[in-house]
Parts: C-alpha cells; structure tokens; sequence
C-alpha cells in the first residue's frame, strides 16, 4: 500500500490530498464536512472499509468556515465543485480506474448531489452521502431526480432528517436509506452513550459494506 501527498494550484488556492493506492482498479473519493475531518470515526472505519473491499481512497483537504453556510446554496456548490475537480481529474488522468465511487459527509454531500451527480461522466458511479443537508430544497430534489446508485446515511436525531422528505426519498428504488435510531447528525447517539455509538458506528459500517458488494 503507498500513501501519496498530492496537491493542486487552482483558482488562486493550493488544494491537497492523501491518494492511499492499492493497486485497485477502483476509487473512492472522500469530501469532508465542515469540521468533520478524515480523522474521525465515520471516515477513518469508512477509508477502512474502502481498502479492505479493494477500493483505492483520496481524501480532500479542504478548509471551509462556518461562514461559507451565510452564501447561497448555489454558491457554495460552486466554490467548493471548483476546489475538488482538478483533484478528481489529475487523479483519474493518472490513473485508468474503472470504476469510481464518491463519498462525502455533510458539507461533502453538497458537490457530489448539486455537481458530480448531474455529470453524465460519472453516471455509472455509486455516491455514499453521510447525514445529507436536506434541509435545502436543492438537495432533497437532487436526491429525487437522481438515477445513481445511491446510499444514504442519516440519524433519526440529525436536525436534518425531516420525515416527509425522508419517506419520498424511500420511494426511490435507486436509493437505500440506513435511518439510525438514536444518532445525531455526527452520527452519535443522542442522548449520549458511548457503547450504542460504537454499535451504531458497527451497523453504519456493515450497511455500507454490503452496498459496495452490490
């Protein structure tokens, strides 16, 4: 396995990655949440998974403030779809994967649904949205028109699960919904119980195992 430091000058703004390479003939790439980074549990276990079921990973370093959620949503896709496609495409030039599958948590889940998901290069491709910001129309109606092989990952408690939207989500048969009971939007439990968040944590993990199989 080699891990590689990769970073990119684009748009006035030096971006980097972590591209840990296993030969695979397949990628999965990693956008992180606002301050929910690659160290912590629901990128670590999911980096894990990934390389344990052959998937190469690139994590992307981005830094965004609280701030950026003043902006319009359209805007926010913009600066943040602008920081990652010269990582996406400098990878994929350098590599021939096969097959490439995109992960993001929160904030993450903003380009890959209001960007990568409406590129028809990436039509074939399985999108992995950790807690989805559906609380913004544009995500919950990108979700609906989509026709990717999709899992979604959200707490019961997350302030952006909101059941209507939730159900018609459910309707979509391209979609999977791992609905957690008792976790938050870190997908923690809430109230607060270590040993139920590793389990949840272990659910989460199996879950998203058995979709990449599919």
């Amino acid at each position: 396995m080699k891990v590689n430091q990769g970073k990119i000058n684009s748009n006035e703004k030096e971006i980097t990655y972590t591209h840990i390479e296993n030969g695979s003939p397949a990628v999965c790439f990693m956008f992180s949440g606002a301050g929910y980074t690659y160290e912590k549990p629901l990128f670590y276990y999911s980096t894990m998974i990934m390389l344990q079921t052959q998937y190469d990973v690139v994590h992307v370093h981005y830094s965004y403030d609280q701030d950026i959620f003043k902006h319009p949503l359209v805007d926010i896709t913009k600066v943040i779809v602008n920081d990652i496609n010269p990582v996406i495409t400098e990878v994929l030039q350098n590599h021939e994967y096969q097959e490439t599958v995109f992960l993001g948590k929160s904030l993450g889940t903003i380009p890959i649904i209001n960007g990568i998901m409406k590129s028809e290069r990436f039509m074939n491709s399985k999108m992995i949205l950790l807690t989805p910001l559906l609380k913004f129309d544009s995500i919950f109606e990108g979700l609906l028109s989509s026709h990717h092989s999709v899992h979604i990952i959200i707490g019961e408690k997350d302030h952006h699960y909101i059941p209507g939207k939730i159900q018609m989500i459910e309707t979509k048969t391209n979609i999977s919904m791992d609905k957690v009971s008792y976790a938050n939007h870190s997908l923690d439990s809430e109230p607060l119980n270590t040993s139920r968040s590793i389990t949840m944590l272990k659910g989460v993990m199996k879950r998203m195992e058995e979709f990449l199989k599919i």
